[in-house]
């Protein structure tokens, strides 16, 4: 028998290996199996066929193992895997690596140990790090390359270790690794069946002399169940025995010892079903009411419909609604949403009303509870909502009856790197119609592409245009910082009327949120004096100061340096730093509100698991009173007393070289703004800025999104750009700039002679290159309508090709499509 299986590496195909006779019967399409490939490297793959024809490019190997008694995929995961790959001009075993929990991937990993049989040591001349390598060896006796990196406190030490390998200094086996840690329980049982009377009263004898083991003994069958005819005997853990018989660890030995209870340890699913506990009926408003009836009514007709409905104006009730009717039908759905900051918030409220049906999935969880989430989808078709990050399309679902995209605009649904560079969003809508299952879309700012397909009958489309209970949209003011320091209304980062705006409302018991797109304390270091800045020695940024931990940070690669006391290039104290960072802001607040507390909430805040649980129940419950944050605090988070939002510096939102900057300051703003006077009580929004006479801050102010979306539909077809044409991105990376130009100047040429004036470029990036490796961009626009099978056709001939050519041989190439 010979099985075609999934590898999960960047390479195009599946491979053929042969099935062990005495495996055969529980090897499947989906099955998780474990096979070598290469000299020496073990991987986990997943059958993708059932294979009659013996490739004659290469040699079959048997599988080693069959991982899983049943598949570890459902359908139709394998053809959603399928079609990522082609639509997103990646390898199916890219998907691959991306779609199973790591804990499911059993993967070989190279072991360093010295050679005993290699006695010459001191005819070779060692390096310091050859050195420091033996060193490391002889002390834990064998270490894998990533231990080896961690001992010695260098990385890539891959060639110094190649080089004492070639040498016979040591040796490099290969050793396979499970990452997934299955949780186990204590528990306890009695060493006799239910029936063996005359054994049980054996043990009452046995423990007469101690009431304490008697009480242990009367305690488990209390709780076992045991004595009750009729049901099964209940597990009981050890912890759970010791609490209600108040007996100690040493009373419950002796009980063991005596052969009456016995202690084992049980694998139990972190994520395993229990009973129901919904505890609130979803109650809509007329408003809402409405739209939901007309989302049913636009099912009827469209498998994706748009919910357009502005900020505050309670889009998660009438979501809860439509999954609790999809519940209730046996189905199960997943609410996607684009940041693991709204899964915090939203938890509570979903968990009001779905109880344990409610599954969270996302990046914070550990690999090995990442696995008993897929697991649990895996062994029930039970009706459940899943709600989640972008990944969460990836599980295997039985019974799909709904999807949920809330903030459908977000670019947070993009997976940049690595590949394959999915938008979550449009992959949901496969994922579903692959299912039967509709798609709800939701957002108070629709992309354009998404608003303009339901204007034009694609999608469906209802508007909810009124706030929650009668709410009013906040008042936006427009603040000219040219203006204000030519007035000298201006301290630190705050405006006057900011300020004045912020104290107010403090002081009568609101809260306010100050919104900057940019992490860290400082932007630019400069030295006053000769003018140096530093620089990442990878990428082509400048670094940013972090006052905290007092490191120079490059949030591309993220190299780090100390900040020097004095400059390296002219030797004087003249080190200035400028800009405003989340963390400079944070520190100027507190000082202007001393007697507030101002919490900070961006990637440096939020780092581990409960991070954003803490921050976001701190500022509900009112014991912060200000909260400093990046993008974060723009996505859909819902706090009743915030009266004042500061948006404090509008341009760097504006100021990008993009064809969608338009649309991602708009986006922004107006999601920012949506944070203000959720309740009864209307609320303001200060956007400060030196470019007081954009037109989009102009719609902002009126929070005009039709108009702004015909201004830049228009722009959009003047220039074809989406939704007109579709775009795929081509880049091309090299370590050498010269080779990198000439291999994207190559590459471009062929790219004409195929698709004409299609081509754009190339051109350096924005940020020209990143962890030491230089980039050049070529901009493919291709007709809407057009097949992508027929477009990763031409792109691989082409790239096939040019591969012989040493500039292409040398550089990596890939694909980014409908770029966000």
């Amino acid at each position: 028998m010979l099985v075609q299986v999934i590898l999960p590496l960047p390479l195009q195909g599946a491979f053929t290996y042969s099935v062990p006779d005495d495996v055969r019967d529980i090897v499947g399409i989906g099955s998780r199996v474990l096979v070598q490939f290469g000299r020496k490297k073990y991987y986990t793959a997943i059958v993708s066929g059932i294979d009659q024809t013996i490739p004659q490019n290469y040699d079959v190997k048997e599988i080693m193992a069959v991982l899983d008694p049943h598949p570890a995929l459902r359908y139709p995961q394998l053809k959603f895997w399928n079609w990522i790959a082609e639509y997103y001009l990646c390898s199916v075993g890219e998907v691959m690596k991306a779609a199973l929990p790591t804990g499911l991937k059993i993967e070989s990993e190279s072991v360093v140990t010295l050679n005993p049989e290699f006695d010459d040591a001191e005819g070779i001349r060692l390096t310091e790090r050859q050195a420091e390598i033996i060193a490391a060896l002889q002390h834990s006796g064998k270490d894998s390359l990533s231990g080896l990196e961690k001992a010695i406190g260098v990385k890539n030490i891959a060639p110094h270790v190649n080089a004492l390998l070639a040498s016979g200094v040591v040796r490099v086996d290969e050793k396979v690794v499970e990452k997934y840690r299955p949780k186990t329980v204590t528990k306890v049982r009695l060493l006799c069946n239910r029936d063996d009377a005359d054994r049980l009263h054996e043990f009452f004898d046995k423990t007469s002399r101690s009431r304490q083991q008697q009480g242990v003994l009367l305690a488990y069958l209390d709780l076992s169940k045991f004595m009750m005819r009729g049901g099964d005997v209940r597990d009981v853990e050890r912890d759970e025995l010791l609490k209600v018989s108040g007996a100690s660890a040493a009373v419950l030995k002796a009980v063991v010892d005596k052969g009456i209870l016995e202690i084992y340890k049980d694998k139990i699913n972190r994520f395993a079903a229990v009973e129901s506990d919904c505890v609130k009926n979803v109650v809509l408003t007329p408003v809402q009411a409405k739209a939901a009836k007309e989302i049913r009514d636009s099912f009827r007709e469209h498998s994706i419909t748009l919910l357009h409905g502005v900020t505050g104006s309670g889009k998660t009730e009438i979501y809860c609604d439509l999954i609790d009717e999809v519940l209730s039908q046996g189905n199960q759905v997943l609410y996607l949403v684009p940041e693991i900051s709204l899964t915090t918030q939203l938890t509570d409220r979903l968990k009001k009303v779905f109880g344990s049906r409610l599954i969270i999935y996302h990046s914070k969880f550990s690999d090995s509870e990442r696995v008993d989430i897929w697991n649990r989808l895996l062994s029930t078709n039970e009706p459940m909502v899943v709600l989640g990050v972008r990944s969460s399309v990836f599980l295997p679902f039985a019974r799909l009856g709904l999807v949920v995209v809330d903030e459908e605009h977000e670019a947070s649904y993009k997976q940049y790197d690595p590949a394959p560079r999915y938008n979550a969003r449009d992959a949901a809508t496969v994922l579903a119609a692959m299912h039967g299952a509709k798609t709800l879309f939701g957002s108070a700012t629709p992309s354009v592409e998404t608003y303009w397909k339901a204007e034009n009958g694609k999608f469906g489309l209802v508007t909810l245009a009124e706030r929650y209970e009668g709410a009013r949209l906040p008042e936006v003011e427009i603040v000219d910082m040219r203006e204000m320091r030519k007035q000298k209304s201006v301290k630190g980062i705050l405006s006057t009327p900011l300020r004045k705006a912020t104290r107010e409302a403090l002081d009568s018991g609101w809260q306010a949120i100050m919104f900057q797109n940019r992490r860290g304390f400082a932007p630019v270091v400069v030295c006053h004096t000769c003018g140096w800045s530093p620089k990442c020695g990878n990428c082509d940024v400048s670094l940013v100061y972090h006052k905290g931990s007092r490191l120079l940070r490059c949030h591309y690669c993220g190299y780090t340096q100390t900040l020097p006391d004095l400059c390296p290039a002219c030797g004087e104290n003249t080190l200035e730093k400028y800009g405003y960072g989340t963390e400079r802001i944070a520190e100027e607040i507190q000082e202007d509100f001393p007697d507030k507390k101002v919490s900070r909430m961006d990637l440096d805040t939020t780092r581990n698991k409960m991070a954003y649980q803490e921050l976001i129940e701190e500022f509900a419950t009112h014991r912060t009173d200000i909260l400093v944050g990046t993008q974060m605090v723009s996505k859909g988070l819902d706090f009743e007393k915030v009266k004042i939002v500061g948006v404090l510096n509008a341009d760097t939102l504006m100021n990008f070289p993009d064809f969608r900057s338009t649309e991602r300051a708009f986006n922004m703003l107006e999601q920012v703004a949506g944070r203000a006077g959720r309740r009864r009580e209307p609320g303001k929004v200060l956007v400060q800025t030196t470019k007081a006479e954009e037109r989009v801050l102009q719609h902002v102010r009126n929070h005009d999104y039709a108009s702004y979306y015909k201004e830049v539909l228009e722009e959009r077809r003047k220039y074809a750009y989406p939704p007109f044409t579709k775009i795929i991105n081509v880049y091309v990376r090299n370590k050498d700039a010269a080779v990198c130009d000439a291999a994207a100047v190559m590459l471009a040429v062929e790219l004409r002679n195929v698709f004409g004036g299609r081509v754009l470029g190339p051109e350096r990036p924005f940020v020209s290159r990143v962890n030491t490796w230089y980039i050049q961009q070529i901009m493919l626009k291709v007709e809407s309508g057009a097949s992508m099978k027929k477009v990763k056709a031409l792109l691989r001939r082409i790239y096939e090709s040019l591969a012989p050519v040493a500039q292409i041989k040398s550089s990596q190439i890939h694909y980014d499509v409908d770029p966000v």
